[in-house]
């Protein structure tokens, strides 16, 4: 049966992902960066985790989507299915409202309540860092992501670039 679940879930996220980026961003420009000129940034920045991240997962850039990207480099939150779920729940805590959060975060803990304790861990984490969901990361690439992580959880205004 969880087999089916995270079919099912997987698909959904997949197709919707896609969906949400071609819909919802509509007035957002892809980053126009592609992981192997990620990869060249200097080590310890974000633009060079970015490219590690997807290296490591096995993924391309989802044009429009990168700075979810950077939201689990920056929150260190897996990829699993109920990792993205968590993530939802993480960035409902740090003020994001949107349909497509609610969607997630309505089906995804209908589909899998096991996880309901991570979830309300993400959403308490979420709480706890400074705000990050509205901030565009591109112009933040050629910084650390150990000082980038600082700034989120310590609340304090290393990031001032929106």
């Amino acid at each position: 049966m969880r087999g089916l679940r995270l079919k099912f879930m997987l698909h959904l996220y997949g197709w919707s992902s896609r969906v949400y980026a071609n819909t919802f961003k509509i007035n957002k420009k892809a980053w126009g960066i592609t992981k192997i000129e990620f990869l060249s940034y200097p080590e310890g920045t974000l633009g060079k985790a970015l490219g590690d991240f997807y290296s490591r997962n096995g993924f391309d850039v989802m044009p429009k989507l990168e700075n979810h990207d950077v939201f689990h480099i920056l929150t260190d939150t897996d990829t699993k299915i109920q990792d993205e779920i968590a993530m939802q729940y993480l960035l409902l805590g740090n003020g994001k409202l949107s349909l497509y959060l609610f969607a997630m975060i309505f089906i995804g803990g209908f589909i899998f309540p096991e996880y309901f304790s991570s979830y309300m861990q993400a959403f308490k984490k979420g709480r706890n860092m400074a705000s990050f969901h509205e901030i565009e990361f591109k112009v933040l690439l050629y910084r650390s992501v150990d000082d980038l992580r600082a700034s989120l959880t310590l609340k304090t205004n290393l990031i001032t670039i929106k």
